[in-house]
């Protein structure tokens, strides 16, 4: 059977209306993407604000998602915490749903050690049958996850990728060459690198906005147009560092909003982006509308 585990994901916001999660439109949205060639989307990951989702919340997203995508696109949920016991029942819960897998981060604040982080993947991977892609973001974890640690992960087919957010690019060459593990680029400035090294796509908050460019940028890269890559991704690099000059998603959701898809509106203590960043947005999205594919 081919892998999935390729091309350009979408990390999908959630949409909220009058504070409600607004399940139409993060249907819509997700609708939106299948159509435009997205290979996968991920819900409740950092970019859908998951840690201001309750339970419930996070379950009625899911459901509204692979409704809207049936079988046209794989989902991946983001689960996490700093206890284990705690991401161990939300693995059991969300095992029940069709979906591809989970996304993984390590714990957050808690700073486990080596050890403490394999202990940790290898309990949620013993209590699902889904596969796992790990996430590694030592800037908001406060942990990275080393490479002796992931070539003995990779050892359990169950954790088939890796987000990698490292930011370290010796470490991303090692993640590439060095394990089995699709290594998907979760820094979206990094995306050609991290393609042209090897790598198997991204997982991009950036992709919400010209989904059809991001899938471009990935072919290009896979046929190995690398001219027409770099180009086109010249054309993206504005839009990426927009998208990221304030904290995510407070961006993506004004680039939304200004297309129509959802409200402008997030749950503290993310806010919505400023009026300065909304006005340089609006200037690089009319530009990247001359941009064909």
């Amino acid at each position: 059977m081919k892998s999935i585990m390729h091309g350009i994901w979408v990390p999908l916001v959630t949409p909220f209306r009058q504070g409600q999660v607004d399940l139409d439109a993060a249907q819509r949205l997700a609708a939106h993407f299948v159509a435009k060639g997205i290979h996968g989307l991920v819900v409740c990951g950092t970019t859908g604000e998951a840690c201001a989702l309750d339970d419930g919340e996070q379950t009625a997203l899911l459901d509204a998602v692979l409704a809207a995508v049936g079988n046209d696109c794989p989902v991946l949920m983001g689960i996490g915490g700093s206890d284990t016991r705690s991401v161990v029942a939300q693995a059991r819960r969300y095992s029940e749903h069709d979906i591809a897998g989970f996304l993984l981060p390590a714990p957050a604040y808690v700073r486990p050690s080596q050890e403490g982080l394999l202990y940790h993947f290898e309990a949620v991977a013993q209590n699902t049958g889904h596969d796992i892609v790990l996430y590694n973001i030592p800037y908001r974890t406060g942990v990275n996850i080393e490479l002796a640690t992931l070539q003995e992960l990779a050892c359990n087919p169950q954790f088939v990728a890796i987000k990698e957010c490292g930011g370290n690019m010796n470490q991303l060459i090692d993640f590439i060459n060095e394990t089995p593990l699709a290594v998907f680029g979760g820094e979206d400035a990094l995306i050609l690198p991290n393609l042209c090294l090897g790598g198997r796509g991204a997982i991009a908050a950036a992709a919400h906005i010209r989904p059809d460019l991001f899938v471009a940028l990935y072919e290009r890269v896979r046929d190995g147009n690398s001219a027409e890559a770099r180009a086109l991704f010249q054309r993206l690099l504005p839009l990426i560092r927009v998208l990221f000059s304030e904290p995510n998603p407070g961006p993506v959701k004004a680039a939304l909003a200004r297309e129509g898809r959802i409200k402008d509106e997030l749950r503290l203590p993310m806010t919505s982006a400023s009026v300065a960043c909304k006005y340089r947005i609006a200037e690089i999205m009319e530009n990247l509308e001359e941009v064909l594919v």
